[in-house]
């Protein structure tokens, strides 16, 4: 632990300060313990005020023992954690008490008769909701909401927009076992939450998405509204294809094919879809995915925030691990190839879009979450060129017959008499 000066940084999701160890309302502290063990780790500053100003202990090694008999006394299970002191310029001592990311889920904190667990809700700790408490419960024994099984039997359900999805997009033959081994099916006939998702008839309320086309750039007027309910397929196509009508794309006719300026990249917005589809918090049953079209900017929010409970704008992209909040559903669109095992969803995106004709900096999508949402944002190109640019990039898939021969260089400056032939579409 580094204290530069004597102050420390301030508090944040993975640290709490406290002024003294509270020996008489013990909660106080062991709350922040429990929430750390349940989220995503932290630390707990024993002799530093809510400013990061360094105050000091004065026995450190009586409150350590401290510490050690009350952690051992009210939690359950016991964290992983480690005390160490430290001391400033100054000569005050600190106590640091790091608190790592637990694996069996919920640790609770007992005390007064009561039995509660607390998560980390941005800089504070906050008893968990019933919905949290699931996820925990879940994330402990090793399962997600999509492996559960539903009350419902195949018999009853099919999956032909599956099988027709994966059979245009792999060009492969479906085969009827393949439910059961992408865990969709269990063994005895039961869908499972996942296989529900993917059913044709599926009735899972949640299983929602609400697109709207804003006039301006605020929630004031709707030009377009949607609500869509079903499968995740459906609900997918229903996205891509909402966002594509009200979006504009200026083209322009070239010897062989249609060159395109899209407003937006469209295997971005797809890659985007996705995400939020597949990583979204099906345990909270009265919020949906949400599509929100303005003049300058698309907007995609999900519920449930990073899975590992950290936020996304503290990271950086390029290395997020993989972590699956349904994995299961993940794994299906996988198999339809859309989407990696990577992990690469938020690099994708950036790239898709750093790949626009035209590409600047400013139009770089933006992600940003907390304890219960996540959101991403596109932002709309502020001009769709008129004319065909002077010299614009161009990769036709072959030479027209009929045309003057293209330089080597990718930029290309074409002459006007090419832009009346009869267009083959090329994005």
């Amino acid at each position: 632990m580094k204290i530069l000066g004597n102050k420390l940084i301030s508090e944040c999701t993975a640290y709490d300060f406290k002024d003294e160890l509270e020996r008489k309302k013990i909660r106080h502290w062991l709350k922040s313990v429990s929430a750390f063990a349940n989220t995503g780790g932290g630390a707990l500053y024993f002799g530093v005020s809510n400013d990061g100003t360094v105050t000091g202990l004065k026995d450190i090694q009586a409150d350590s023992d401290f510490i050690s008999e009350k952690i051992n006394a009210h939690l359950d299970p016991i964290p992983d954690w480690t005390l160490t002191p430290a001391e400033d310029e100054k000569g005050n001592k600190v106590l640091e008490l790091l608190v790592k990311p637990g694996q069996f889920t919920p640790y609770y904190l007992f005390l007064d008769g009561s039995r509660q667990a607390y998560v980390r809700s941005g800089n504070e700790s906050n008893q968990a909701t019933s919905r949290q408490l699931l996820n925990l419960v879940l994330k402990g024994t090793n399962r997600s909401w999509d492996a559960l099984p539903s009350q419902e039997k195949i018999s009853k359900h099919s999956f032909k927009m599956l099988a027709n999805e994966y059979h245009e997009r792999t060009r492969l033959q479906w085969d009827d076992k393949y439910p059961e081994s992408w865990g969709l099916v269990m063994e005895d006939g039961t869908l499972t939450n996942g296989g529900l998702l993917f059913s044709d008839n599926c009735n899972v309320y949640q299983s929602r998405v609400f697109c709207t086309r804003w006039n301006g750039l605020t929630k004031t007027d709707a030009i377009n509204d949607a609500e869509y309910s079903g499968n995740l397929l459906y609900l997918l196509k229903m996205m891509t294809g909402f966002i594509k009508s009200s979006t504009a794309k200026r083209w322009f006719k070239l010897p062989d094919y249609r060159l395109n300026f899209p407003e937006y990249a469209d295997r971005a917005i797809l890659e985007c879809c996705v995400n939020h589809l597949i990583h979204r918090d099906m345990t909270e049953v009265g919020s949906e995915v949400h599509v929100d079209i303005y003049d300058n900017r698309i907007e995609f929010y999900s519920p449930g925030g990073m899975f590992d409970g950290t936020r996304i704008q503290d990271r950086d992209i390029l290395k997020v691990p993989s972590k699956r909040r349904n994995p299961i559903i993940a794994d299906v669109f996988t198999q339809l190839d859309l989407m990696e095992k990577r992990g690469s969803g938020f690099q994708k995106i950036t790239t898709h879009t750093s790949e626009l004709r035209l590409y600047s900096k400013d139009l770089a999508p933006t992600f940003e979450s907390d304890a219960s949402s996540f959101f991403t944002t596109h932002l709309r190109r502020k001009t769709l060129p008129k004319r065909l640019p002077k010299r614009a990039r161009i990769l036709p898939k072959r030479l027209p017959k009929r045309s003057l021969p293209l330089p080597k260089s990718p930029s290309v400056r074409l002459p006007k008499r090419f832009w009346t032939c009869s267009p083959r579409i090329h994005t």
